[in-house]
């Protein structure tokens, strides 16, 4: 006889900390067969827009929200009928424990899954996870199906039923350190056994900073990592009521403040009122640049590469945190320290059509000039199609944002929250200007430097600048400097 039940998918977290997404798009329909991985969604949060995979096989039976809805985290969103699977709890464990101990329920019954990762969830649990636990008569063929299930990375912890004290039993096996896919790959790549690194997302889940904290203590001294600055505090205008009567829909429009923008918004008002900004200014020759660019181009070490000027101007700015490695730094308020980075993620500030975003090369202190070109070139274009991952816009020590493509001669920049410094650069064009002697036409541009003045004096942000304008004057200074 077919044992049928129905599951009900939630919205998960995402972005590790992230309270809401939109749906921007539904992939399956009701009545539609889905497989487990099988991607049902795209939603869009405040950081990137991801697709979500369902966690297991059946038939969908109800899409909840519409296209275009925000959902808050841990909201059902889809009901998948399940055959031949075991129906899931359908009621949240309850806060506080009854003092009755409750019926054991069957060793093969999942228990309830909380939507902490995407596309599935761990179990229920006050605390921690508890060991997973092995019946004595328990067949081969369903420790082999356990097995598989936790191999593919998404098998729930069976129930832990609430009995009455026990002899103590011999301890079960050290349990599998629990992460994410995602987590997972990282730490493979990056060679870091999981079971070594210490947990600290919720019920002792490992996240990309923990495999990352690792890897640094293994390189070097560890680094304290900035405790993520508060969010500044809402300054909310007073309770809007409903638009006047008087509201002409022909003549204004009214846009929903969401996802990237309502993001966006939060941490440029947090910026300017946290961080005292100043921002100082240099006009640079850069023809001597642009002769190079057009040299590089024509290198066989860059066939196949997108060389412009920005490639420059980047490099010139991670030769200038090297001479002034105390501008590559962050201010931590919670624990009154300033936090010096041995490393540079680059962030690049990129206009998309889901609005501003600054994700960030990381390590590109270490990268060579074609491995930059690289970077930058996958960046760009991956930003363009709105493929950016919420974790390459994490962990950013330092900006450039080139307003030069919009032919505006320069800005004042306001600093990507956690960074101390951003770097503006203006259009580049003909002008007049002293060469040898004599007045001639050469290519020049305005560069703009903001930084955290908690941290940076104004010496310290004018030899950044200084040195950034004399690299672009004269490139031969990446070898000599470098």
């Amino acid at each position: 006889m077919t044992n049928a039940s129905v599951r009900e998918f939630k919205m998960p977290d995402v972005g590790e900390g992230l309270t809401e997404a939109e749906i921007l798009k539904w992939y399956v329909q009701p009545g539609d067969t889905v497989t487990d991985g099988q991607v049902v969604c795209e939603v869009e949060t405040a950081k990137a827009a991801v697709e979500l995979p369902i966690p297991y096989d059946g038939v969908v039976r109800s899409l909840h929200f519409p296209e275009g809805t925000t959902v808050d985290v841990g909201t059902s969103i889809i009901a998948v009928e399940v055959v031949g699977g075991a129906a899931p709890a359908q009621q949240e464990a309850p806060a506080v424990p009854a003092p009755a101990a409750e019926p054991e329920q069957p060793a093969e019954q999942p228990a309830a899954r909380q939507p902490v990762l995407v596309g599935y969830g761990v179990a229920t649990s006050s605390t921690r996870r508890r060991p997973r636990k092995q019946a004595p008569d328990t067949a081969a063929g369903q420790a082999a199906s356990a097995v598989q299930s936790e191999l593919n990375g998404h098998g729930a912890a069976p129930a832990a039923p609430v009995t009455p004290p026990a002899p103590a039993v011999p301890a079960a096996p050290a349990q599998r350190p629990l992460a994410k896919p995602p987590v997972r790959k990282l730490a493979k790549d990056l060679g870091v056994d999981l079971a070594t690194v210490t947990p600290t997302g919720p019920d002792g889940v490992i996240t990309r900073e923990d495999v990352h904290a690792a890897v640094a203590a293994a390189q070097a001294p560890q680094q304290a990592a900035p405790a993520d600055r508060p969010a500044a505090p809402a300054v909310s205008a007073p309770d809007r009521p409903a638009a006047p009567v008087s509201y002409d829909s022909a003549r204004e429009t009214r846009v929903p403040v969401k996802g990237v923008r309502k993001a966006t918004a939060a941490a440029m008002v947090g910026s300017a009122f946290t961080a005292p900004h100043v921002t100082e200014f240099v006009t640079v020759d850069v023809t001597r640049t642009m002769k190079l660019v057009e040299e590089l181009k024509q290198d066989k070490e860059f066939a196949g590469l997108r060389v412009n000027p920005l490639l420059l101007i980047a490099k010139a700015l991670l030769v200038a945190i090297r001479r002034n490695p105390d501008i590559n730094a962050s201010w931590d308020e919670a624990a009154q320290e300033i936090v010096v980075k041995h490393y540079v993620n680059l962030g690049i500030a990129a206009a998309t059509p889901r609005g501003l975003i600054v994700p960030n090369i990381k390590d590109a202190h270490a990268k060579t000039l074609p491995e930059l070109a690289a970077s930058l070139g996958e960046l760009v274009s991956t930003a363009r199609e709105g493929k950016t991952s919420p974790s390459a816009m994490q962990g950013g020590t330092v900006t450039i944002t080139n307003v030069g493509v919009f032919g505006v001669d320069t800005g004042t920049p306001l600093l990507n929250p956690g960074e101390s410094a951003i770097l503006a650069v203006g259009a580049i064009k003909p002008q007049p200007w002293v060469h040898k002697g004599k007045v001639k036409p050469r290519q020049v541009t305005t560069l703009a430097l903001s930084f955290d003045h908690r941290l940076v004096d104004g010496e310290l942000g004018s030899k950044v600048l200084a040195d950034v304008a004399a690299v672009l004057e004269q490139p031969k200074r990446l070898i000599t400097w470098a």
